[in-house]
């Protein structure tokens, strides 16, 4: 596709719908953003930043530039037509060819949809907040298409082994959903390693979603390929991107 190391999901999009993620490697940032950081937000050289995201768009060859909103941990979803850098938002849908759709995480989970006849498309930004606070099933109830005709990816994130939370963690999504005991283990003291994989395919098929691909990678434990913020503090961002072609 280009010179840059990036991951083609491995997830059967119907024709007219690329999708892709970005890795931590074959950017111009230094020092912990080394080196395609692609967010504004984590004290980076802005101009090196911006010419990260042209180096990106050019070499995809993309029809329109990514949009980029403020990501918030929540659960709003912006139209991508409409998105601006002061936009709020946590997740991105597009129904026109040439808009594309993009999140930025370092550990959080990206999830991307689309729907099965390629007309529309989606992508989520979804730490655990995101999880519990619905912005799934927002993602799904913004889309025109109904959730059993849409498809989702799971990207890049911190895996089960390196993500440790608090008790008060678990017992947000089993307040929600008690089948969520299955994707956290016992650590040391109260501390529990959670499954955000596990937890986000939960929230999918209750919402109606019958075909869910991706999962697996850790964001934490491959140091040489992603960005991690709770491996790193300070660090850049990869980009999990989809858009119509057609």
């Amino acid at each position: 596709m280009n010179d840059l190391p990036l991951l083609v999901p491995d997830w059967p999009l119907p024709p007219g719908v690329r999708a892709v993620q970005t890795t931590r490697v074959g950017g111009y940032s230094a020092g912990p953003w080394a080196s395609l950081n692609l967010a504004l937000h984590t004290g980076d050289d802005p101009a090196i930043v911006h010419r990260n995201r042209q180096h990106l768009s050019r070499l995809l060859d993309l029809p329109e530039p990514p949009v980029w909103p403020r990501q918030v941990h929540g659960s709003g979803v912006a139209s991508a037509d409409a998105v601006t850098g002061d936009t709020e938002a946590d997740a991105v849908i597009a129904a026109a060819a040439g808009e594309v759709c993009s999140v930025q995480t370092a550990d959080c989970l990206p999830v991307l949809f689309a729907s099965t006849d390629g007309q529309e498309v989606g992508a989520a930004h979804a730490g655990w907040r995101g999880l519990a606070g619905g912005v799934l099933e927002a993602t799904l109830r913004a889309m025109q298409h109904p959730p059993e005709a849409i498809t989702a990816w799971l990207g890049p994130a911190i895996g089960p082994e390196a993500f440790e939370v608090g008790p008060e963690v678990r017992a947000v999504f089993l307040n929600q959903d008690p089948e969520a005991a299955t994707a956290f283990r016992p650590g040391l003291g109260d501390r529990w390693f959670a499954d955000v994989y596990r937890l986000a395919r939960q929230r999918l098929e209750r919402a109606g979603v019958r075909e869910i691909h991706g999962g697996g990678r850790c964001t934490h434990r491959e140091s040489h390929t992603f960005f991690s913020y709770r491996r790193d503090g300070r660090c850049g961002r990869m980009a999990t991107l989809i858009w119509r072609i057609s």
